[in-house]
């Protein structure tokens, strides 16, 4: 195995040269998790133990590894309690490439990929926010975050994965499908790793300020750079919610993408000059890609508008709480409030929710893997998964009515247009298991996770239907703590179908 020193490493909110720590040749984490590694669990799958030795973390707490040994504790499948103890410091563990308290600054990729997705870095400290409080420091990287976030978003509101900041002296990575991608706003590659607008993007960080300031009460989030990136964001929620077509047949343009002629995969050509399919107005906001990077085929995503009402509410609760930005607030609300009664009036048909729509009456059944997707409205906290739109999409998105379900001997779930409709995501099962309190289909999406990490114990990108062998991304840190903040959830709101006793369990409680 060829192994390969990080060139800085964060550890304990300290940024270190990787000269100055004992155990410097650390193995590269794309190579080191493509075969077991540790010791095998009791269990009957013996999964691995697949950390990196504590000098290697790319930054360790303390919190963390109390999370760790209390889950051990008390969970009763020795499997479910390896992949958990992988999982849920697998960002920390290998993804903060760049930490300094001092600028407040940090740099966090998205595993096997060196760039920061606003989308994934959000989904990646997640399942973190309940023990901010119990380490100062894991807080501090938060907030960092969150502040390197806000100036991604300053500059170039309609991007969605970056570069590293100057301050860190790390290269900029090549992304060869987006050198020739000519993209209005125009960009600069040695900032922007790929600007695919996104409308998830925006609301992730939204997610990320606002579980940060409930958990902490640190307002020190919002400050003037903070306050520039809200700016943008309603920007874009102004300009992305207005019809194609203005009154006079004016083509109304605030952001286009052209792709790459003869490109099929992940920079496809985009009609109508880079702008995609017209829309007509609705009340949504639109966009143009996917939570998956993929193209939209009608602008209205519902899911990801789901997510910017909850979140603009978020937005307004945590300013209201600080005694800021009143009139910031007020918009946040009534946008709020618009966007979900467009939702509801043009996206669900028959009880049944669209994946999108383009308010000309055309719209478009299905469900992808990637959150946020129909599959994952409760967890995205826009409806109960009692209610009766949510039973009857579910439903649907688990059955062949929708076409991007497969379901083979060992595997089942929902896949997506980014790869191909025969390999569906393990995310697509953790979803399923935040939209129910059915004990056997809970327990039926926990052990098609955990039986199909290829004895690996890590959370993969998909899985074949067809070859339990057959999967992409051993190294994709978002899938691992998504599956974590899934067991968590477990343990706090049905503790006695994976622990030894029926006693919840919340971190830092």
């Amino acid at each position: 195995m060829k192994f390969t020193p990080h060139k800085y490493i964060a550890v304990a909110g300290i940024l270190l040269s990787s000269s100055s720590i004992v155990q410097s040749q650390c193995p590269d984490f794309t190579e080191y998790s493509a075969s077991p590694q540790g010791n095998p669990s009791n269990g009957t799958l013996g999964l691995p133990l697949m950390r990196p030795v504590p000098a290697c973390r790319t930054f360790n707490s303390s919190a963390v590894e109390q999370v760790i040994d209390d889950m051990n504790a008390r969970l009763k499948d020795p499997d479910v309690a390896r992949l958990f103890e992988n999982t849920f410091p697998n960002t920390l563990d290998t993804t903060v490439k760049y930490f300094n308290e001092t600028e407040n600054l940090a740099f966090i990729i998205t595993g096997d990929i060196t760039a920061q997705w606003l989308r994934d870095t959000g989904n990646q400290f997640a399942q973190y926010r309940s023990i901010y409080n119990l380490d100062s420091n894991l807080a501090a990287l938060a907030r960092a975050v969150i502040n390197i976030e806000a100036r991604y978003i300053t500059q170039y509101p309609y991007c969605s994965a970056f570069q590293p900041p100057p301050e860190s002296n790390l290269p900029a990575t090549v992304n060869a499908p987006a050198i020739d991608v000519i993209v209005n706003p125009p960009v600069d590659n040695q900032t922007v790793f790929e600007c695919k607008y996104e409308i998830d993007s925006l609301c992730s960080f939204l997610k990320l300020s606002t579980t940060y300031y409930n958990e902490t009460k640190d307002a020190s989030i919002m400050n003037d750079q903070w306050f520039l990136a809200i700016d943008q964001i309603f920007q874009v929620i102004n300009n992305q919610s207005q019809a194609s077509w203005d009154e006079n047949f004016n083509f109304i343009s605030y952001y286009n993408w052209t792709g790459s002629p003869g490109s099929l995969s992940n920079s496809p050509e985009v009609n109508n000059g880079g702008n995609g399919e017209p829309k007509a107005y609705t009340g949504m906001v639109g966009t143009h890609h996917r939570p998956s990077d993929d193209l939209s085929t009608f602008a209205f995503l519902t899911s990801g508008n789901a997510m910017l009402t909850v979140e603009l509410n978020n937005l307004a609760a945590m300013l209201d709480s600080a005694g800021l930005a009143v009139n910031i607030s007020q918009s946040a609300k009534e946008w709020s409030s618009k966007i979900n009664e467009s939702i509801w009036r043009h996206a669900l048909v028959n009880g049944v929710f669209a994946y999108e729509t383009n308010g000309y009456g055309g719209r478009y059944f299905m469900d992808d893997a990637n959150v946020p997707s129909l599959l994952s409205l409760p967890y995205l906290g826009f409806l109960e998964m009692d209610s009766p739109a949510y039973v009857a999409t579910r439903q649907v998105l688990l059955s062949r009515q929708n076409p991007y379900f497969a379901a083979g001997q060992n595997f089942s779930g929902i896949s997506g247009p980014h790869v191909d409709a025969w390999n569906p995501w393990p995310m697509s099962q953790i979803s399923a298991i935040f939209g129910t309190d059915n004990d056997d289909e809970i327990l039926q999406s926990l052990y098609l996770i955990v039986n199909n990490t290829d004895g690996l114990g890590l959370i993969h990108e998909w899985v074949s239907i067809y070859n339990e062998s057959d999967y992409t991304r051993t190294w994709f840190a978002w899938a691992n703590s998504y599956f974590s903040e899934m067991i968590l959830d477990l343990a706090e709101r049905k503790p006695y179908l994976i622990f030894t006793e029926n006693a919840s369990y919340v971190p830092g409680q």
